[in-house]
Parts: structure tokens; sequence; C-alpha cells
């Protein structure tokens, strides 16, 4: 199944220039990492106070989740090729990436027509799916980023909904399904992750 993953080789391509002039800016990999989780934490706590009542607001949820996927590229570029990696940083990577979802994806409880349950079982299973792909480093394989609904597909399709709850769209039936089939997805993700790191460990 194709995953949004698969693009971001072209996509790092794109960003090389913007990496080069960041390094030479003395912008470290971790500065990035730590900026990424705050700007998350920023939109998160508007959407949570006023998405509620001016659901305009979700129409910052797409640009801005494209911004994260960009900031997320830099880091990982910056580490690899500007020998930026840290023990710290893939600390923070790891940890901020979770946190950052979760903070995006949790004011969806208070849009209209999705239900309260469908959001709490996403919370948990997008926090399984990033669980699963660190867990490969502990039986001695590499981290898994195996799809089909891994970060950059889930940040495309909540950026989706966002965007159509934005202007209250959705009905309840299409949201509920909508996000079940990311759930669904999310499951399928954790099997192959575990599966993939279990076969590659051999």
């Amino acid at each position: 199944m194709i995953s949004v993953y698969q693009l971001k080789p072209a996509f790092q391509r794109m960003l090389r220039p913007i990496v080069r002039f960041l390094a030479a800016h003395h912008i470290t990999a971790n500065q990035i990492t730590v900026a990424a989780f705050v700007l998350s934490c920023l939109l998160g706590w508007m959407l949570y106070m006023y998405g509620p009542t001016h659901t305009w607001l979700y129409v910052s949820l797409p640009v801005f989740l494209f911004i994260r996927m960009a900031l997320n590229a830099f880091d990982g570029m910056m580490a690899r090729e500007y020998n930026q990696a840290t023990r710290l940083g893939a600390i923070l990577n790891e940890i901020g990436d979770i946190l950052s979802d979760l903070v995006l994806y949790i004011p969806f409880l208070y849009v209209r027509h999705i239900c309260i349950w469908n959001i709490l079982v996403f919370s948990v299973l997008l926090t399984l799916t990033e669980t699963a792909g660190i867990m490969g480093l502990q039986i001695q394989a590499s981290r898994r980023y195996d799809g089909p609904m891994g970060k950059s597909d889930r940040a495309f399709w909540m950026g989706l909904l966002g965007l159509l709850a934005a202007f209250n769209y959705p009905t309840a039936f299409v949201t509920g399904m909508a996000v079940w089939v990311v759930n669904a997805l999310m499951l399928y993700t954790i099997w192959n992750r575990f599966s993939g790191a279990l076969e590659e460990s051999k």
C-alpha cells in the first residue's frame, strides 16, 4: 500500500538548499526539533481554547502540518549530513513527534460530529504506532517506518479532516468512518512494524 513516507526522498531533495542555509547560520538539528514541538503546542492550545467556537481555525492545521513535516525533514537531514546526531536529539525527536501529534489532534474531541471515543482510540493508536517503530531498535533491528499509516500519512488525512471541519462539512457518519478507517490502518501499521522488526532481527 502506498504511503506518503515514500515521497520523503523527493521532499528532502527539494528542501536541501534550505538545510544548507540553516547549517551555514549555525542552526542545529535539536533547535529545529524543539521549535517544531513548541509550535505544535501553540497551535494545539489555540485549537483547544478557540476551536470549538471558531472552527475556521482548523484551516491552519493542514498548513502547519506541512510546515512541521518540513521541520522534521530539516532536523533529520542536518543530523545526518552535518554530523549533528546526538543521543539527546534522538530522544527529543521520538518524544517530540508523539507529543506533537497528541496536542494537535486531541482538540478534535471538540469538533462537531466527531465521536470522543474515535479520537481517544486514535490517540492511543498513534502512540502505539510510533512506539512500534522504536521497538525495532530494542531487538537489534532498525527503526521501523512501515506504513500504511505512519506520521506523514496521519498528517495528510487529519489535515484534510481539519480542513473539512473548518467549514462544518462532514456529517457524523462520514467523519466517524474516516477516523475509524485511519484507526484500522494504524492497527495494520503496528502489525507491519512489529512483524518487520522481528523478521529483520532474525
